[in-house]
């Protein structure tokens, strides 16, 4: 009876000044919905990111050129990688951890279609196998072959989204266009693999490596190799054959100085996993910011409001109200206010998870409501502590007699 009491006092309190009672209640609605969809956003970054990088499959490995000790080679003795070195790790008979090589260019260029004219994220230039090797699967068509490699065919495959902006719904497969003035015939179009990131992976137009060597890049070095290892559980072995026939083409007999480095699914996924919760716990750690200032919003309000209500407060005390009564009915205010601007807090925040923002995604994190919502409640009960206090110290004499 008491706590009910209690309640509907407060919400008479919070009533009598609906415009300061809603202001209070916004600040700490923006503060627990910063935390949730700020938690959401980086959440969902590193979904993303785990998303793209398991997307390539789990047994593939990449080769770029450039040491893999941070620089204990000068930049004048790195030898670039060549498509002999795809070669050798192909042909390498000791090489049973190695399933597949597909030494791989990238450039840029915008493609004609008609009228339409587009720049696709890039150009890949390649061997058949690089697409398994990067899990791309054709939705359309076929892939181009090693015929059309050996002949170096002017044909090309394109990514979803690529297709999608030449083409619209229009069918790309055995139309032609034009990418720096050579003209390619569409041979198929990948499955669209989708993204929450800044980059599209569907995005890309591929073609054989000694076309776009021909038309774009030149006969030099690569950008790097991929290679695809026999399994899963083969991909150590597979790393460590890559490094001694890499060392043998490059005439490195030590091998702390090699001039490649190898990146294996796993380890890339690890490392960008610690850099995503870093850079959560930083969103994290800025809104949780608003909600301290939510909480200081709460204190200056109920501050203003035991100052307007002393007199009420000297004659419920006149008339025998104990301080518990008094600490209590503010406590509750305080408290009714910030439950009050967490709910909503938490409902504008799951509602705005379900838009992107900055390309992402969010994902929100469960504990992060929970968190937010009682963090809220107890800065509320925390910060409205001090004024409650205040008024329940009052003496009643000096109470009534307060202007």
């Amino acid at each position: 009876m008491i706590v009910w009491q209690m309640l509907r006092f407060a919400a008479g309190g919070l009533a009598a000044n609906k415009v300061r009672s809603a202001l209070t209640m916004l600040g700490v609605l923006i503060g627990v919905a910063s935390v949730i969809l700020l938690l959401a956003v980086g959440n969902g970054s590193s979904v993303a990111v785990k998303e793209s990088i398991t997307s390539l499959g789990t047994n593939a490995l990449t080769v770029s050129s450039g040491s893999a000790n941070g620089g204990a080679r000068g930049a004048s003795s790195v030898k670039k990688l060549t498509v002999a070195d795809a070669k050798a790790l192909a042909t390498d008979a000791d090489s049973g951890a190695i399933k597949s090589v597909a030494p791989v260019v990238t450039t840029t260029g915008t493609a004609l279609y008609g009228n339409v004219s587009y720049s696709p994220g890039s150009i890949v230039g390649t061997y058949p196998a690089y697409f398994e090797t990067a899990n791309q699967k054709v939705a359309h068509g076929e892939y181009f072959t090693d015929d059309d490699v050996l002949g170096s065919r002017k044909v090309a495959v394109l990514g979803a989204t690529t297709a999608k902006q030449l083409f619209d719904t229009e069918d790309p497969v055995g139309k032609k266009i034009t990418v720096g003035g050579t003209p390619f015939t569409v041979v198929g179009v990948l499955q669209a693999k989708g993204g929450s990131g800044f980059t599209d992976p569907d995005d890309v137009l591929v073609a054989p490596l000694p076309t776009v060597q021909n038309a774009f890049t030149g006969f030099g070095p690569v950008n790097q190799i991929v290679v695809q290892a026999a399994s899963a559980d083969t991909t150590g072995e597979a790393q460590t054959e890559i490094t001694r026939v890499l060392l043998g083409t490059h005439a490195i007999a030590d091998p702390t100085k090699a001039d490649f480095r190898i990146t294996n699914q796993a380890s890339l996924l690890t490392a960008r996993e610690s850099t995503t919760k870093t850079f959560t716990v930083l969103l994290g750690a800025v809104a949780a910011i608003s909600l301290l200032v939510g909480g200081i919003g709460i204190t200056n309000i109920m501050l203003v409001t035991v100052t307007e209500r002393t007199r009420e407060i000297g004659i419920r005390k006149a008339l025998g109200a104990p301080r518990a009564v008094i600490l209590g009915q503010f406590l509750t205010e305080s408290t009714l206010l910030s439950v009050i601007g967490a709910g909503l807090g938490v409902a504008v925040g799951i509602a705005g998870s379900h838009f992107s923002i900055v390309g992402i995604r969010p994902v929100v994190i469960p504990e992060s409501v929970l968190g937010a919502f009682g963090i809220a409640v107890a800065i509320g009960l925390f910060f409205g502590s001090y004024p409650a206090n205040r008024a329940a110290s009052l003496r009643p004499i000096d109470a009534l007699r307060h202007e």
